[in-house]
């Protein structure tokens, strides 16, 4: 089993960044892929990023080019770099992660992050 613990969330104006990071209780390195999701008030969780263990990264569209996942399988950290936030990115996110490409086995328990106007 794996604990994951998020921070750095927070409140900051739209056009801001934020840096949310993820810390493991243990080894990630062998873990496929770390996710971070959210899911705003009202609506459904999304997928936002994902990482797989060979540095694979996908997106959801309505944040490409503005946020960047990466991992240290060194540190057990997972990060999500947020730049140019927008109202409409606030949400609770959350870190997950899966040992195959369709499961989430693990989920932390969540950081807030909202973007004033």
């Amino acid at each position: 089993q794996v604990q994951l613990v998020e921070s750095g969330g927070g409140l900051v104006q739209a056009g801001g960044s934020l840096r949310l990071s993820c810390a493991a209780s243990r080894s990630i390195f062998s873990i496929y892929h770390m996710d971070w999701y959210r899911r705003a008030p009202g609506a459904q969780r999304e997928l936002v990023a994902r990482i797989t263990s060979g540095g694979t990264t996908n997106y959801a569209d309505s944040v490409k080019g503005r946020f960047t996942i990466s991992r240290d399988n060194a540190k057990n950290m997972v990060f999500l770099q947020m730049n140019s936030l927008k109202p409409e990115d606030t949400a609770v996110y959350y870190c997950s992660g899966g040992n195959t490409y369709f499961a989430n086995d693990y989920w932390g328990q969540g950081t807030q992050v909202t973007v004033s106007s």
